[in-house]
């Protein structure tokens, strides 16, 4: 018996056979395309601010507060300030006094890291702290509940080290505090004298003597927002 062949059927089919593979190859295509394309603006804008949000915890602590730090004296010569250590805790709510901790944590306040510093003739220290945030505009809401005009309290807590000279610096000892706002990152400071006398032992304010803190945070707050060489190979980027 002879095979009769429908010639329409046949026709159709391979119709839909090379329509399915022109589909598939459509497919293939743009897959190849979005898989080899470079990263857009958008994505290469949100690479860079989730690395910059994530310097707190991926760069060495040393990067971030230096083994020492320049600033202007009182009599307008250059001195030094010299890192006596850095803080091993990043707790938000250790960081800070009691009046504060509801703030940060509203603000959204990841973690904050210190370090203690000593002025050229090791009479002032001083405890800088970098809080970590969001963005700016959670740090900006952080500060809400800071003082002004320097006021130490409520403010960042002291970080004092055993067996150095900065052992009395306790939160009674606190003189002078300020901040900055960097980007995603808070930087606070607080300052007192080595032997630890309190703030309100002294007849006044002496502001003038801690005004270099001012530029010591300014310097960490500058290294911690500035850019870097961008790139989805670049080390701390996740594109």
């Amino acid at each position: 018996m002879t095979e009769r062949r429908s010639w329409p059927a046949l026709v159709v089919a391979s119709a839909l056979t090379v329509s399915c593979a022109v589909v598939a190859g459509v497919g293939v295509s743009s897959a190849m395309t979005e898989l080899t394309r470079g990263p857009s603006k958008q994505e290469h804008r949100a690479a860079a601010a989730e690395e910059l949000a994530r310097r707190w915890r991926t760069w060495p602590a040393g990067k971030i507060f230096p083994e020492r730090l320049g600033y202007t004296s009182e009599q307008g010569g250059r001195e030094v300030a010299r890192r006596v250590g850095i803080g091993t805790g990043t707790g938000c709510a250790a960081a800070v006094d009691a009046a504060l901790r509801a703030s940060m944590e509203a603000a959204g306040c990841r973690g904050v890291i210190r370090a203690t510093y000593l002025d050229a003739v090791q009479g002032v220290v001083v405890t800088i702290g970098v809080g970590a945030f969001r963005d700016a505009t959670a740090v900006m809401a952080a500060t809400t509940a800071l003082p002004r005009e320097h006021r130490p309290s409520p403010g960042l807590r002291p970080l004092p080290f055993p067996k150095t000279v900065t052992e009395l610096f306790t939160a009674a000892g606190r003189q002078y505090g300020t901040y900055h706002r960097a980007g995603p990152y808070l930087v606070m400071v607080t300052a007192g004298q080595v032997d630890g006398r309190p703030a309100k032992a002294l007849g006044r304010p002496l502001t003038s003597m801690f005004t270099f803190t001012d530029e010591l945070s300014e310097q960490i707050a500058r290294t911690l927002v500035a850019p870097v060489p961008t790139g989805c190979q670049s080390e701390g980027f996740l594109c």
